[in-house]
């Protein structure tokens, strides 16, 4: 059987195709099924065929083995959950694993998924788990007849698209780092310091991920097959320094964050060292007034003037003016 025939993964499961679509040549494309695409060969050499399939459905390894006739590991690796970015070429294809942000509802963007790419320059196979913003948008920019034109534009427009992603995301980073900033006066100091820990773990993730991703790229740029045109190259380059400058934003992000976090630190313990000072302003004045009112109740006899009428407001008036002295000699040696 000829390898480009393709046949669903199993009559009794749900086709793993979520949508396909055929590149005119031109911008445009006209919407494909799974059953025709099974037979389909190029009308012409600027056709391309896209399928976006869920690889989570059953059978699609087996069916990438059999009928695309790619190796063991390559279809192993084309349905795994591997979600580490990276790309080789194998003879004249190339295989891509690329992450994304995440958009899906409850998520955090920093928690992208995965998506795994394979092109043969005609036939162009995505592949993910979790619905993903990226595929959504090339499909709509190809029902508007402003899609790419071939297999090799595709590939650089999904990398720019994830690209312009992160770049909101990180734009949302440092918004929130100038609030901090800014206008933190009337913030609970633990709000802001659950704030400040969120963006450093947001921003290890990011980079965590997007390291990969970097290498991915480049090794895109240099090992693509020949359908990999020179002008596709030059968008990936470009592609790749638009991510290099969002790594080092937020590096820069990351370390504004330790800083807010020094800065937060050095607040709190200033509050305590003051809260320490008055415990201890408030524990010289009132210790010679301990002594001597302990003194003076000491059960024993002979404690002058205990019988005394007017004892009690002497000791009343003498504890004021131990009070007074000790607060003229703190403020004499500028201690309050």
């Amino acid at each position: 059987m000829d390898a480009r025939t393709m046949v669903t993964p199993s009559s009794e499961t749900e086709p793993p195709l979520l949508f396909g679509r055929v590149f005119d040549g031109a911008g445009g494309a006209r919407a494909i099924g799974w059953e025709e695409a099974q037979g389909w060969t190029p009308a012409d050499a600027e056709e391309v065929l896209w399928l976006h399939l869920d690889r989570a459905r059953p059978g699609l390894e087996e069916w990438l083995r059999l009928k695309l006739d790619l190796p063991e590991p390559t279809a192993e690796l084309l349905v795994s959950n591997q979600s580490r970015p990276r790309a080789f070429r194998e003879g004249e294809t190339l295989v891509a694993t690329l992450r994304d942000l995440n958009f899906n509802p409850g998520a955090e963007p920093e928690d992208m998924i995965s998506m795994q790419l394979w092109s043969d320059g005609q036939r162009v196979l995505t592949l993910r788990r979790a619905p993903q913003q990226s595929p959504n948008e090339v499909r709509d920019m190809l029902d508007r007849g402003v899609g790419p034109r071939d297999a090799g534009a595709m590939i650089t427009l999904i990398a720019e698209l994830m690209i312009d992603h992160l770049g909101g995301a990180v734009i949302d980073i440092n918004a929130t780092i100038d609030r901090l900033e800014d206008d933190c006066a009337d913030e609970k100091m633990e709000e802001r310091a659950r704030r400040i820990a969120d963006i450093r773990r947001e921003c290890l993730a990011l980079q965590r991920h997007l390291s990969p991703q970097h290498e991915a790229l480049e090794q895109i740029s240099r090992d693509a097959p020949d359908w990999f045109e020179p002008h596709d190259r030059r968008e990936i380059a470009e592609s790749i320094a638009r991510l290099r400058r969002h790594l080092d934003d937020i590096e820069i992000s990351k370390e504004s964050a330790v800083v807010l976090q020094d800065e937060l630190r050095a607040r709190a313990q200033a509050i305590g060292q003051e809260a320490t000072y008055k415990l201890g302003v408030m524990a010289g004045v009132f210790l010679p007034l301990t002594f001597f009112t302990g003194l003076l109740g000491t059960n024993v006899a002979g404690i002058p003037m205990a019988a005394h009428p007017l004892a009690f407001w002497g000791v009343v008036g003498a504890s004021l003016a131990i009070t007074l002295l000790i607060l003229a000699i703190f403020r004499s040696r500028k201690w309050v």
